[in-house]
């Protein structure tokens, strides 16, 4: 068995989770987000796109409810002892299964809080757990309970988080060696991801993001692969990752030559960020240091080109994307805390004169403030 963290940080997990659910007046949590099953247990899997779930109930009873495939994988990542298999045929309902499981830790009628925040609860696959516990248990959403713990990492996480952070500077230091006018995106990408796996990490929980030319303006993956011209724009927002443990960067690389507004727009970013780290620091809310970052960019004259966010929280997370809760937008009530990381990206896209200017960093909330977690320059790079 291959658990990344000591039986201790388990137990103590266990019993967070425990006690958040005696304040809910909770007897039994169904688990259906990868990213708590992974937390709680060390179970590490892509079978949670399919119906699976993990229960726990105030007695400390914990069962894994999952398919075939599966067994083996939680009996080798995970700490879970009672693992039931629902069996695939036409026409079955894998809630059939969950019921029985249900009935024999004695929580019909019980108080039942349910993951329904979770990639593999499809709305049909909802639907179905809604008719088979009508009439049987009080459920409620409790979509947040084990995400508000996770929020918070230990000092065992921060070994990988610190270890996924240097891995994203390397893999900075390859997009610096490859791109240049005439190189392929599709090299970029692959010696980014080599320096990442090289070094013992993961893939990432969603795509790299490469654009150049007119997808410099894009903040989301495509298929499309292009040479670079001899002048050109680059973004990349890549992410280290080791043991599903995420942190992440976010650049925009001028190919030949930087068009002036190339460069105030990278000095616009420069200093949203700067103000967004000055704010990020414990009793401070997520939302105040969004406002920090608009007032920045609205200020110099960036209002059209922002974005309505400026980073979110970075964990051990699961395909389809590394972004986790909470997110950095305004009014966001969450009160920053030691032990958050958080990833933060200034974004600019000005459509009119089709320039794209990026940067990113990921911070580790401390004591007395924060942490920059990357160690590359933020000088604009030109290449």
């Amino acid at each position: 068995m291959a658990l990344h963290f000591s039986k201790e940080e388990f137990s103590k997990r266990k019993q967070d989770v425990l006690k958040s659910m005696k304040e809910q007046k909770l007897d039994a949590l169904l688990m259906f987000r990868q990213e708590s099953m992974y937390w709680l247990t060390g179970y590490d899997t892509f079978g949670y796109v399919f119906f699976q779930t993990l229960v726990l109930d105030q007695k400390g009873n914990v069962v894994l409810l999952t398919r075939a495939p599966d067994l083996r994988q939680a009996q080798n990542t995970s700490n879970i002892q009672d693992i039931r298999i629902w069996v695939d045929k036409d026409g079955i309902n894998p809630t059939d299964d969950l019921k029985i499981i249900l009935d024999e830790l004695d929580l019909k009628n019980k108080n039942v809080g349910i993951e329904y925040e979770a990639y593999g609860m499809t709305g049909r696959n909802a639907l179905k757990l809604n008719k088979s516990l009508e009439n049987y248990c009080k459920v409620e959403d409790q979509s947040e309970l084990i995400t508000k713990l996770r929020v918070i990492k230990s000092n065992e996480e921060l070994v990988y988080v610190k270890q996924a952070a240097e891995l994203a500077d390397r893999a900075l230091d390859e997009a610096w060696k490859h791109a240049k006018a005439g190189a392929n995106e599709a090299k970029i990408l692959a010696e980014m991801q080599r320096a990442v796996l090289e070094g013992g990490g993961d893939y990432p929980a969603n795509e790299y993001i490469i654009g150049s030319g007119d997808n410099a303006l894009l903040c989301r993956y495509q298929a499309e692969k292009r040479s670079l011209s001899n002048t050109d724009q680059l973004s990349l927002e890549w992410a280290g990752t080791f043991k599903h443990y995420h942190s992440a960067m976010f650049r925009t690389i001028p190919i030949g030559k930087a068009d002036p507004k190339h460069i105030k727009m990278h000095e616009a970013c420069v200093e949203a960020l700067t103000n967004c780290v000055n704010t990020l620091v414990p009793g401070n809310t997520a939302g105040e240091v969004f406002d920090a970052h608009a007032k920045t960019f609205d200020d110099l004259g960036f209002n059209k080109a922002r974005m309505n966010a400026c980073g979110y929280s970075l964990g051990s997370t699961f395909s389809p994307n590394w972004m986790d809760w909470p997110m950095l937008y305004t009014d966001n009530p969450y009160v920053i805390t030691p032990g958050n990381v958080f990833f933060m990206h200034m974004i600019l896209m000005d459509s009119d004169n089709n320039l794209a200017m990026n940067l990113g960093e990921t911070y580790l909330i401390t004591e007395k403030g924060n942490e920059r977690l990357g160690k590359q320059k933020l000088d604009l790079v030109v290449l």
